[in-house]
């Protein structure tokens, strides 16, 4: 398919283009999926997740403003965020940790260097951690969110969240240190 501007794509699908809807999909499935995944562990759900996330853009395409290339992209990434969110509450999943034991033995307290650590290896030891970890982990990182925005989005206070985050960041280290320790 010819390249096709945001805002193009934007005036197509406010006029009930179907075309211009499979356009969409195909040109923003990929990294919402990824986005998806960052949050939700399970393939399956990624798919029913993903699902959703399309529903709501095809349905609400007459809320969206375009204010500008990248508006359009912005407003998916924050559906795609959302309706993960809901997704791991709904599902019962978004507790925070409270069991400190999971971050016994905390490896140092610099960062480990992840250099040398293949992105997709990075990738899954995110997802070993528990969901709250994750969640907290992937909103402050990825989505620039501060802790009092995350504790809103997650109703959690602050101080949690920035719990949260330390207890995620113990957790990479120790798998960085081991992975680089095996390899």
């Amino acid at each position: 398919m010819m390249y096709i501007s945001e805002q193009q794509l934007y005036e197509r699908l406010q006029s009930g283009d179907a075309m211009a809807q499979k356009a969409l999909y195909e040109k923003y499935v990929g990294s919402l999926t990824a986005v998806c995944s960052r949050y939700v562990a399970d393939a399956d759900d990624v798919k029913d997740v993903m699902q959703e996330v399309f529903i709501k853009v095809f349905t609400q395409i007459a809320s969206f403003t375009f204010r500008g290339e990248g508006s359009l992209k912005a407003w998916l990434m924050r559906i795609t965020v959302n309706t993960s969110l809901t997704y791991l509450k709904n599902a019962g999943r978004l507790s925070v940790v409270r069991d400190d034991t999971q971050v016994a033995d905390i490896v140092e307290d610099e960062e480990p260097d992840a250099e040398g650590v293949p992105p997709d290896e990075l990738q899954r030891m995110i997802m070993r951690l528990p969901d709250g970890y994750r969640t907290v982990l992937n909103l402050y990182v990825f989505e620039d969110k501060s802790h009092k925005k995350i504790a809103a989005l997650l109703n959690i206070k602050p101080t949690s969240s920035a719990s949260q985050l330390f207890h995620a960041k113990a957790l990479m280290a120790k798998m960085i240190v081991e992975y680089k320790r095996t390899h």
